[in-house]
């Protein structure tokens, strides 16, 4: 049995479905479907989900939503007359409409494209509709796994096929949404508690590339990738699956397979747990993030006070400022964070930690990139951080940090921004251009 999810794009517009109903049709073994609300498509310009957030801000501020709800209501009613469905969509809008105008929760309002979405994909294929308010359970905001898994088995076993909508479940009888994208962590709940072989997740992209095809022109396709990597790489920017949605899988080694819907023959990328599986590369993928700050701190000795380190990132906790990253040297060490959360508040923070701290210089600097090398081939080869650093010097690349996890499956390299993307063609070139491993 497989469990398949399908992105918005997928479900854009009645051409889109069709391909996802051949798809469906294809293998007998695809028994339960998840859906995304309908992204852009040939008469929509807008995701739905977007737009049911408009909806609810104007109808918040007692303004009228009649406006955007009629592009809504226009991409169903086209999916459902284009495809002749029986379902009476007019009245399934209608009553989400009338929800939205009595003052509806926000999370109810933004789930209601992949509520609309499921009925109408299960009315087109003949599946049974299971509505995910009653699979998915929350607790304080997060997802209560266990409960979760046991109500699925519960219900689905009573279908033999189903479509349910992904996004959103409950808490406390009120409904309950993922942060966006969501629905691929729907998909992969409902994989591991149907114990299925693999968990399919169709979306416009044949599965990850080895870099940003902005940056490097025709990267390759990363045919298999560890979940260790794909969080590695997921981090720092390569956002093709909702991160979260590896943990239900994990224990239970079941694989996740990122497919194309308009190329469906396409082996895709095939996630694993098992990290023995042979790569044919060193290098699995090259990603990075922009935008960080450095902030350097000096004082002789630092290392001989046991609570250093300790004060150093209170201060940046009591401050709401997550930690990216933290090289150190026996008297220096540096802190790394995201623009965002330094920026308004660094006076602030520069002034906590010379009084906490008392160092004997800081200095801080902008404009860093970081980018992340990253595969389980690094652990035995000898000579990738030679390697990947020649490849930058002969490019005029100044690295600003190094940091390597003790995993050994990644190197983080922080570079001046100006540098960042003739930084990652270096390195691909080097590992996957004319040199070849």
């Amino acid at each position: 049995m497989k469990v398949a999810k399908f992105g918005g794009s997928s479900l854009a517009d009645a051409g889109q479905l069709q391909k996802v109903k051949d798809i469906i049709q294809a293998d007998k073994d695809r028994k339960y479907i998840v859906v995304s609300a309908p992204g852009k498509g040939v008469n929509n310009n807008h995701k739905v989900t977007d737009l049911l957030a408009m909806c609810h801000q104007l109808s918040d501020h007692d303004l009228n939503f009649n406006e955007v709800y009629k592009i809504i209501e226009d991409v169903y009613k086209n999916i459902a007359d284009d495809l002749g469905l029986a379902i009476d969509i007019d009245s399934i809008l209608a009553d989400v409409k009338e929800e939205i105008t009595n003052g509806a929760s926000y999370d109810f309002v933004i789930s209601r494209g992949e509520f609309m979405s499921a009925q109408v994909l299960a009315s087109f294929i003949g599946y049974d509709f299971v509505d995910a308010k009653d699979l998915i359970f929350f607790n304080e905001g997060i997802l209560n796994l266990e409960k979760s898994q046991e109500n699925i088995k519960n219900i689905l076993s009573k279908h033999d096929r189903a479509v349910i909508p992904g996004f959103y479940g409950q808490e406390d009888g009120d409904v309950k949404t993922f942060s966006r994208g969501g629905s691929d962590v729907t998909g992969s709940v409902i994989a591991s508690a149907m114990d299925a072989q693999i968990y399919e997740n169709f979306t416009d992209v044949s599965g990850f590339l080895v870099a940003d095809p902005r940056i490097v022109k025709n990267p390759c396709p990363i045919e298999t990738i560890t979940y260790k990597e794909l969080r590695e790489l997921s981090y720092m920017g390569a956002n093709v699956l909702h991160e979260e949605a590896i943990f239900p899988l994990r224990d239970k080694n079941i694989p996740i397979n990122i497919k194309n819907t308009n190329a469906p023959a396409k082996a895709g990328t095939l996630i694993v747990s098992n990290s023995d599986i042979k790569n044919k590369r060193i290098l699995t993928g090259i990603t990075g993030k922009k935008d960080f700050t450095s902030i350097t701190l000096e004082k002789v000795n630092m290392n001989n006070e046991k609570d250093f380190f300790r004060k150093l990132t209170t201060v940046f906790e009591s401050n709401d400022i997550s930690i990216e990253h933290m090289p150190s040297g026996i008297d220096t060490v540096s802190v790394l964070v995201a623009d965002s959360y330094i920026t308004p508040k660094l006076k602030k923070v520069l002034e906590e930690l010379q009084i906490y701290l008392n160092v004997d210089s800081i200095s801080w600097e902008r404009d860093i990139s970081l980018i992340a090398v990253v595969g389980r081939g690094m652990k035995k080869e000898k000579g990738v951080s030679s390697r990947t650093f020649t490849a930058l010097a002969k490019e005029g690349v100044n690295v600003k940090m190094i940091s390597q996890g003790s995993s050994e499956i990644n190197i983080i390299i922080g570079v001046e921004t100006c540098d960042f993307e003739k930084a990652i063609r270096a390195i691909y070139d080097e590992f996957y251009g004319s040199k070849q491993d």
